[in-house]
C-alpha cells in the first residue's frame, strides 16, 4: 500500500487522513487489491462525469455512482472497523480524540 503524503497524515490507527484540519475516512484496508482497484476506477469515472456540462439527471446519476463507490470502499456508510469505536469522518481533528496526536505533529 502507498505511504501517506506528508501533507495528509494518517491517524495512528489508520482509519483517517487529515486535510486542512479535518478527518477523512480512509478506504477499508482489508479490501482485496483487485476489488479496490475496480472501485477506484469506478469512482474516478463517476467523478469525471460530474465535470463539464451535464443535465440535472446525468449529474444526479454520477453523484449516486460516486456515493456507491465511496461506500463500497468503506469511505462512507458503515465503518469498516469492528471494535465499536465511533466514526469521526469529516470532523475537525481538534474536536476529536485525535486532537493531541495531531497537535503533536507540528512539533
Amino acid at each position: 500500500m502507498k505511504s501517506d503524503p506528508p501533507n495528509r497524515p494518517a491517524t495512528p490507527d489508520g482509519r483517517y487522513f487529515v486535510v486542512r484540519g479535518r478527518l477523512w475516512r480512509k478506504s477499508n484496508p482489508s479490501l482485496p487489491a483487485q476489488q479496490r482497484e475496480a472501485l477506484v476506477r469506478e469512482l474516478m469515472e463517476a467523478r469525471r462525469l460530474l465535470r463539464g456540462k451535464r443535465s440535472h439527471d446525468e449529474r444526479a446519476a454520477a453523484r449516486l455512482r460516486v456515493d456507491r463507490a465511496k461506500t463500497a470502499l468503506g469511505e462512507r456508510g458503515p465503518v469498516w472497523w469492528a471494535d465499536g469505536a465511533p466514526d469521526y469522518n469529516r470532523r475537525l481533528v481538534k474536536n476529536t480524540p485525535y486532537a493531541d496526536w495531531f497537535e503533536g505533529l507540528g512539533e
